[in-house]
């Protein structure tokens, strides 16, 4: 199941090791590329942006413009994105090429399956479910069809993405889908066919298909109202593809997790372990101290994700500690009441309900903080990397060793720290605790608007939006 992405520290380190950063600058963008595949790890907090970087910089001496560290501050400034917008992150920031309500509400059962007719869309798709990842060109070219060829709504498409991406960040995935569509950025992504044969092997090649024209006629079309064509499923029934696998809610069978249990925790000191937090366990942890791992239930509700998934962060959870628990927050929270004391690394995805029953640590930070809100990439990106010239530099304002500041090489010490945090028709997602109902292409979502002005996520040239450090 775990072909492509064995779930471990030893495989996070392995690719760390791996990374070459200037074949990483030049190729990147290719499919065949020297990419680093550390997405799922850095999502799920096997390692950290801080301990990859730190990694590298014992090996290369890199400048703090250098491309890998600049997808490291996508991720960063998504999520720095999210911290200020709250849950307006699922929603149109601005309108698109077209109005919300012009896209379709629903994914088209040929995209589902792979089944357009178009090899690029099809082996995306296929690759996708086959693996849970894909490469970042792969995500905005898949995006780029849902939305512009198909009139498919960005927030259908980013729902359905998201359930099966292994490292599925609900910032990078949901912000860099606003970019494609256009809604967060000041005009929409586009691809066409010769695009796909620069950076695409053979079977991905699409010649005589809708994208098979000139960026002219994409961009036209990505204007144009919708055709009732358009949002017809396109299956060719004389083709076979792969069944869409399900997004679960809630476990699947054989993980032997429990239900939240006071004497499981009463008196104790208890740290918790959740899904985006699956590096080592704190070198000082008390040897008394319960590791007690958890799924809440209410987020995978709002957020399914497909079995893939379930069994890759199950499978390090069950790692570092046998006692998972799998219930509702309310459950979860008079459970923990009862315990001396709890802890655990902070973590946006869970935080409305890890804050109120745990002492939350920050984890290790790559950038410093910016405290203004920023509206584009570049804004953020100047003030992060105010007055740093190396990435050396960068890991010395947060206390790196004499050894990284000054760029001298020696034995490296591969134990990680704690980690960095980080489908069908879309559900009813209800993830905001407070606000009015809202819908977003006829998707209902309640969100907490943050009174900021419109933003546009300004992105480099390349259009590198999903971060290739998550692909």
């Amino acid at each position: 199941m775990f072909e492509s992405h064995p779930p471990t520290s030893a495989e996070a380190w392995a690719r760390i090791q791996a990374i070459d950063p200037e074949a990483y600058a030049r190729s990147r963008n290719a499919l065949t590329g020297a990419v680093t595949g550390l997405s799922p790890y850095i999502t799920h907090g096997l390692v950290s942006m801080r301990e990859a970087l730190h990694a590298v910089v014992t090996r290369h001496a890199l400048l703090a413009q250098h491309q890998l560290v600049f997808e490291f501050g996508w991720r960063s400034y998504f999520h720095h994105v999210w911290q200020h917008r709250g849950d307006a992150i699922f929603q149109s920031l601005h309108e698109g090429p077209l109005p919300d309500d012009a896209y379709a509400r629903e994914l088209p059962d040929d995209i589902r399956q792979g089944r357009t007719g178009v090899p690029v869309v099809d082996t995306a798709v296929r690759q996708l479910y086959a693996t849970g990842w894909l490469h970042n060109h792969a995500r905005m070219w898949l995006a780029s069809y849902v939305v512009h060829v198909r009139k498919v709504c960005w927030r259908v498409g980013a729902d359905w993405l998201y359930g099966h991406l292994l490292d599925g960040d609900l910032a990078s995935n949901h912000l860099s889908w606003q970019w494609v569509a256009g809604t967060g950025s000041s005009k929409p992504y586009l691809f066409n066919a010769d695009n796909v044969v620069r950076y695409a092997p053979p079977e991905w090649h699409s010649p005589g298909s809708v994208i098979d024209t000139t960026y002219e006629a994409l961009g036209a079309l990505a204007r144009k109202p919708p055709q009732s064509e358009q949002r017809l499923s396109r299956i060719r029934h004389d083709d076979t593809g792969p069944a869409a696998p399900p997004l679960r809610s809630d476990p699947p069978p054989g993980l032997k997790l429990q239900a939240p249990n006071v004497d499981d925790v009463r008196s104790r000191e208890v740290w918790l372990v959740h899904p985006w937090n699956l590096g080592e366990l704190p070198a000082d942890l008390p040897t008394e101290t319960l590791v007690l791992g958890l799924y809440v239930a209410d987020f995978h509700r709002a957020w399914p994700w497909s079995e893939k998934r379930w069994r890759f962060v199950d499978t390090r959870m069950r790692e570092l500690t046998p006692l998972r628990w799998w219930g509702d927050a309310d459950a979860v929270g008079q459970a923990l009441t009862t315990a001396r004391q709890v802890r655990c690394v902070s973590e946006p995805h869970l935080d409305r309900w890890l804050k109120g029953w745990a002492q939350c640590e920050d984890p290790p930070a790559l950038f410093p903080p910016v405290d203004q809100p920023c509206a584009s990439f570049s804004k953020w990106w100047s003030r992060a990397l105010r007055g740093v010239e190396s990435a050396a530099d960068l890991l010395a304002a947060h206390g790196q060793p004499a050894a990284i500041q000054s760029g001298v090489s020696g034995p490296l010490n591969l134990s990680p720290v704690r980690p960095e945090p980080v489908e069908g028709p879309a559900p009813r997602h209800t993830l905001a605790s407070t606000g009015s109902a809202r819908t977003v292409c006829g998707v209902n979502v309640d969100v907490q608007l943050n009174q900021l002005p419109p933003m546009r996520l300004r992105g480099n040239d390349s259009g590198y939006l999903f971060c290739d450090i998550s692909p």
